[in-house]
């Protein structure tokens, strides 16, 4: 397949949606002799900051001259992001030949009925990821999990760690309505043995998953247990932070803004020390490099500075809460809002967060099929209808934003890295000659 008969392809399976279950996954990549144990890797799951923590220990790992695999979800413009060594994306030529060698072989698992239903979407991708990573040779692989962790398609690996960020309620269709189903779910990625690096906070998700490794007798490190662990400090441009390991002290002002990314970096921190102990030693130097140097998109990227127009892609509570708190504190109002979302998010929760920002929300969607319509939205917001605009078409909510700013005004978009993803497409074209 060339690349527009693979675009076209992933997007015939998108419609499968969401399955859970580790079968499929297992019997595709037995049939490629297993790559996902021909490496390291590490296995990060949480309702929030997985790529961003994922992203830091990546670079930690390539600033110490290693090759690392970074397998993320969603893509913000093309889905080879969610593919690299490094910085470096999976090149079109690599991504077409291995995912024309996987649909041959799954056609030929499903006719010979080892395989009993087509993979989805993430699964295919994932079975890629690794596929890509043997062939490589990368040595370490850094696997963020799509969706809770038990039965999520990256759960096959034989982790060196397991890392869990922060729990909050998210997907409760799938996951479960308490945070302690939630945070069982998120550990089905410990592993007998294997060490634990826990960020969350949240006292009854916290227990629940430290129970599981005991059960498992799996090391377990509490990465924010300890009073006085996690400091930070304010300055005009943001928050310097300092970690307490247990033996040293590391002060950093990470490259991702936002308190938020200063406590994702503790978490990677923690990894990166673990990594070191268990795996290969690491430089306390470049760890800390590592974390003020890290580049991803779409969290708090500030694309514009006359006006200031940040993308992120806060899509829940906790996310919300994130920004809101960034923007008071260093966005100047007055604030245009954009915002889009899907449909099964606790659209009126956020808006309660957010809403109050700004002077003015457009409300827009992306293509997607579980994208919510704006005026669906704006029925379900009337506490905010005065100043609620609805632009069904993400481009003209863009300029209708502009043209509302002026050189003063700040503008957010936000909701959903499926809208991050829309507006940096639209960015790039602009820049095209």
């Amino acid at each position: 397949m060339n690349y527009e008969q693979c675009l076209r392809y992933l997007e015939k399976i998108q419609n499968l949606g969401i399955k859970f279950g580790l079968d499929n996954v297992r019997t595709i990549l037995y049939a490629f002799d297993n790559p996902h144990l021909k490496y390291p890797s590490v296995l990060v799951a949480g309702t929030n900051g997985k790529g961003s923590v994922c992203a830091m220990l990546t670079q930690i790992l390539t600033l110490h001259g290693f090759s690392a695999g970074l397998f993320t979800s969603p893509h913000l413009v093309r889905v080879e992001e969610r593919i690299r060594i490094g910085k470096r994306k999976i090149a079109r030529r690599s991504f077409c030949k291995l995912l024309t060698a996987l649909r041959a072989k799954i056609e030929e698992l499903i006719v010979s009925r080892k395989l009993l239903s087509p993979p989805t979407y993430f699964e295919m991708l994932t079975c890629l990821a690794f596929l890509f990573f043997k062939e490589q040779k990368v040595d370490m692989a850094f696997l963020e999990i799509g969706m809770g962790g038990r039965f999520d398609a990256t759960n096959v690996v034989e982790p060196s760690v397991s890392v869990i960020t922060t729990i909050s309620a998210e997907h409760q269709k799938f996951l479960g309505d308490s945070l302690s189903q939630i945070a069982f779910e998120k550990a089905g990625i410990v592993k007998p043995g294997v060490p634990v690096i826990c960020g969350v906070e949240v006292e009854e998700a916290y227990k629940t998953i430290k129970k599981r490794a005991k059960e498992l007798e799996a090391p377990f490190f509490g990465v924010f247990a300890r009073k006085s662990c996690f400091k930070k400090q304010k300055t005009g441009k943001g928050y310097v932070f300092e970690y307490n390991s247990g033996r040293e002290k590391y002060s950093y002002r990470p490259s991702l803004p936002g308190e938020h990314q200063g406590k994702n970096a503790a978490v990677a921190i923690a990894c990166a020390l673990q990594l070191s102990n268990n795996w290969k030693k690491l430089e306390k130097e470049k760890i800390i490099l590592g974390i003020e140097t890290t580049r991803w998109g779409g969290r708090l990227e500030v694309i514009s500075r006359r006006p200031l127009v940040l993308l992120d892609g806060a899509h829940n509570e906790e996310g919300a809460r994130a920004l809101e708190k960034y923007a008071r504190e260093f966005v100047p109002a007055p604030v245009i809002l954009v915002y889009a979302a899907m449909r099964d998010k606790k659209i009126e929760k956020i808006a309660d967060i957010l809403f109050p920002l700004a002077e003015k929300v457009i409300l827009t969607r992306f293509p997607y099929f579980r994208a919510e319509e704006p005026d669906e939205m704006r029925e379900r917001l009337q506490g905010f209808k005065d100043r609620i605009v609805c632009e069904p078409d993400a481009r003209k909510a863009f300029e209708m934003a502009i043209q509302s700013a002026g050189a003063r005004s700040s503008i957010l978009i936000t909701g959903s890295l499926f809208l991050v993803g829309e507006i940096k497409k639209l960015k790039t074209k602009c820049r095209k000659p």
